[in-house]
Order: structure tokens, then C-alpha cells, then sequence
């Protein structure tokens, strides 16, 4: 599901809408795909009812186990926007994180080779707030993801920046230190 834009602020752009890396689903997937084999296998050559019966609860165990997770996968948010990180997860209650950009102290990411191969990684966000440390698992491209994270904290900073000027701009035009400790002496 991507991330619902009502949650946005006004003229904020979302950049960046990621649900974890596939690989978040590794584990579940191959306990059903052996689950299934094992399953068939049994269903196919035994006769015995009770060992019929467990192994399709088996396969219906690991099929639960990977809805579990594929729910989860589906309802994570890893979000960059024009003005702030967010991270939203959870099916039943929902749990959430929001960073503004300016906060953002840095911005760590490390990978194993298993995942320098796949292309995911985790992301380590430190900030001026009051958990002051966030890690984010399961991300994709997590490299490029921190470069587009410093990108938004630039272009953010220089549109506050613009704001400021624009802001002088129209009192009447910007006026140099000069200009106001001449104002100053007149006084």
C-alpha cells in the first residue's frame, strides 16, 4: 500500500515510498515452499491418516506464517518526503516514526555481502530528537537511499533559505549590515 497522501503536509512531496526489501520475505517463503514439498511428498506416499493430517496442518501453518509476514511487508512504510523521513508498520495497531529533516544529524548504512548481493541493507538515521538513534532494516538500495536523504536535507535547507530572502525581499529590499548600523549611529 503506498503511503496515503492525506497524511501529507501541505506542499510536501513524497520522494521516496518503500515497503522493505523482498528478501524481508526469504525466510517464510521457504519454509512454505519446503513445507509444501514435504507435505506433498507425504500426502502422496504414506497412508497413514494422522500423519496426513500433520502434514497438511504444516502446510497450512507455514501459509499463516507467511501471510503474517507478507501483511506486515505490505504494511511497512519507509517514506522520504520534501520535509521529513517516516516509517509506518503494522497491521492490527498501527506503530510510526517521523523525523523532520532538519533533525537529521546522519545518516549510516551498512550491509553483509548476502546483502550487497540482493541489493538491501539496513539504515542507521541519527537525530537532534528524543530517541536520537534509528535503525531501519530490510531496505532497499540502502546507498542511494542515503544519498536521497542528504539531497532532501539540502534542497530543504534551501528552500528555508529562499524563504528568509524572500521574506526581507519584501520590506522594502534586503539591507546590508552596513545599511543598519548606519541606521543605528542616526539614532
Amino acid at each position: 500500500m503506498p503511503f496515503p497522501r492525506k497524511l501529507l503536509n501541505d506542499a510536501e512531496e513524497v520522494v521516496l515510498d518503500l515497503h522493505p526489501h523482498w528478501s524481508f520475505l526469504a525466510k517464510q517463503t521457504l519454509a512454505l515452499l519446503a513445507a509444501i514439498v514435504l507435505g506433498t511428498l507425504v500426502l502422496l506416499n504414506v497412508d497413514n491418516g494422522i500423519v496426513q493430517l500433520l502434514a497438511g496442518v504444516l502446510i497450512l501453518a507455514a501459509l499463516g506464517w507467511w501471510i503474517v509476514r507478507y501483511l506486515d511487508w505490505r504494511t511497512t512504510n519507509f517514506v522520504v518526503t520534501s520535509d521529513r523521513l517516516i516509517y509506518r508498520h503494522g497491521v492490527v495497531s498501527k506503530h510510526g516514526i517521523e523525523i523532520p529533516l532538519e533533525r537529521v544529524n546522519n545518516v549510516l548504512f551498512s550491509q553483509r555481502l548476502i546483502e550487497r548481493m540482493l541489493g538491501s541493507g539496513d539504515l542507521v538515521i541519527e537525530s537532534a530528537g528524543e530517541s536520537g538513534r534509528q535503525a531501519f532494516s530490510d531496505v532497499r538500495k540502502p546507498s542511494a537511499v542515503q544519498n536521497e536523504i542528504y539531497r532532501q536535507i539540502e534542497a530543504n535547507e534551501n528552500r528555508k533559505f529562499d524563504r528568509i530572502g524572500q521574506g526581507h525581499g519584501a520590506g522594502g529590499g534586503a539591507t546590508s549590515v552596513a545599511d543598519e548600523l548606519a541606521k543605528l549611529d542616526e539614532l
